[in-house]
């Protein structure tokens, strides 16, 4: 049996070794092209107080890591599906836990950031995030899988201070829908008391849970941050995201009948005034007493506008972030702690297991519109089924169809003799979650959409086989190039 006490005084000494870092930017490494961000940013005399760089290729990570030498660098992963029960029986597993190592340690992070949600389940992938089944069991399977993972960076990761990095957990954002039997924040209180994990507050994804829960309908913003924030393990948050919210192209973003927009985390928008207003209600909350960093998501955002949000974020809220890091410093210091070996749980059994897995079978073919909504997880949603119906009528196909690599522009020559056949793409959508598929290497949906549309085309038209198989083999082709390139550029602008 886990003693909350023993995880939380493992995480206080974790914690410890993190200085702050203060506010600072949350970037991918090709999108905006980092160093050319970097630049822009100090001819206007802006310094992050740290850079949290996405999951990229390791010779990449090692190019920024030279090229700012002065910055501090974080890590935010991908790729570990920790939701998922049966995610360490993956054969790719332990190859993905060995390069997150090997990134860690190449750009020295002090953390592991990583979101509670997935874009692999029970055989299914999407394109972009899911958040978990809120449940006590996949609660318990999260807390778990974090545990191996935070034993194998405490095994294999090292800085000069001889610490290792520390797991943080994301709250992930809602994309019109969250499905569970507990409250979200009781969630990751749960989470947090089973195993010494940081968290990560995304003021964007907060905004979400508000706007795509019973909560929208029942209070203002303002209040339900205040409830939310009062039961969130709040003292565990080491970091704070604000990222932009929009309206996604594939939906009509003013419905009849919808007073809120129906905006979806999109780091590439603008951040919109009202999520400040949220950050400094946090900032401001007593509870809030871990904070090591707060970061602007600004992958895939036009560098002219970084420049200008981030100057604006260092105006209104560099002080108040100084301030919230020393509120929490003193009690840190002056704690002298022995950290005990990493609490871990009893393995969840197998019948329990076997049910979690079966409950995300069910999420996967609710959510793609395979199955009715059936099961205690889904009465809320099913009592209001807009933004379900949203999901599976607009945005996944639009996901599978264009997202990470647009169809007609990947195979012109084969959609146009599909479309000769009378075959249209739609039924590419249908064909994707037919069945439930062995993963076969590790999480890349462009890879991935290549592979499915060749066993698409195969069977619809094998006529046209020769012709999906050549434009398969550019692609792949084109886009191992494109990351050499990219990489070669970045090491030019890091000799400039």
């Amino acid at each position: 049996m886990v003693d909350p006490d023993l995880v939380q005084q493992d995480f206080q000494h974790r914690l410890r070794e993190i200085p702050p870092q203060g506010m600072g930017l949350s970037v991918d490494v090709y999108s905006p092209n980092l160093l050319e961000l970097v630049n822009k940013l100090r001819e206007q005399g802006l310094r992050p107080g740290y850079l949290e760089v996405f999951k990229a290729a390791t010779t990449a990570l090692t190019t920024v890591r030279q090229a700012v030498p002065d910055i501090p660098l974080a890590y935010h992963g991908e790729g570990l599906w920790i939701t998922q029960p049966d995610v360490q029986e993956s054969p790719f597993f332990q190859q993905d836990v060995g390069e997150m190592v090997t990134q860690l340690n190449s750009i020295q992070s002090f953390w592991l950031n990583h979101e509670c949600a997935m874009k692999q389940m029970a055989g299914y992938s999407f394109g972009t995030y899911l958040p978990p089944l809120y449940t006590s069991m996949s609660a318990e399977v999260v807390a778990e899988n974090i545990a191996t993972v935070q034993q194998a960076m405490d095994r294999q990761c090292g800085r000069p201070d001889g610490a290792a990095p520390l797991f943080l957990l994301e709250m992930p954002p809602l994309t019109y829908f969250a499905a569970g039997t507990m409250a979200i924040p009781h969630f990751f209180r749960l989470v947090a008391a089973l195993v010494p994990c940081g968290l990560v507050l995304d003021i964007g994804h907060l905004w979400t849970v508000y706007r795509y829960t019973a909560a929208c309908r029942r209070m203002s913003l303002e209040q339900f941050v205040k409830e939310f924030l009062d039961e969130f393990p709040l003292e565990r948050v080491v970091e704070i995201h604000v990222a932009g919210l929009a309206c996604h192209e594939s939906v009509d973003g003013a419905e009849r009948g919808e007073v809120l927009p129906a905006w979806i985390d999109a780091h590439a928008a603008p951040i919109p005034s009202i999520l400040f207003t949220m950050l400094e209600q946090v900032l401001v909350h007593p509870n809030l007493v871990s904070l090591r960093a707060v970061a602007l998501e600004v992958d895939t955002k036009p560098i002219d506008t970084t420049v200008e949000e981030y100057a604006e974020a260092v105006r209104r809220f560099s002080l108040l972030v100084q301030q919230t890091m020393v509120r929490g410093m003193a009690p840190a210091r002056s704690m002298d702690l022995t950290r005990p070996p990493l609490a871990v749980q009893e393995p969840m059994c197998q019948s329990d297991r076997q049910q979690l897995r079966d409950e995300y079978t069910r999420y996967a073919q609710i959510i793609s519109g395979q199955a009715p909504i059936a099961g205690p997880e889904w009465q809320e949603v099913a009592a209001e089924e807009t933004g379900l119906t949203r999901y599976r009528m607009f945005y996944v196909p639009h996901e599978i169809l264009h997202w990470g690599g647009d169809l007609a522009e990947m195979f012109p020559q084969t959609c146009l003799a599909l479309l000769e056949r009378g075959i249209c793409l739609t039924e590419f959508v249908v064909f994707w979650f037919r069945l439930p598929r062995p993963i076969t290497q590790s999480y890349d949906f462009f890879l991935l959409k290549i592979e499915r549309f060749l066993e698409f085309v195969t069977e619809r038209a094998p006529d046209a086989r020769v012709c999906v198989q050549q434009e398969c083999d550019m692609l792949r082709l084109a886009y191992a190039q494109a990351n050499e390139v990219v990489e070669s550029v970045m090491e030019m602008e890091r000799i400039r």
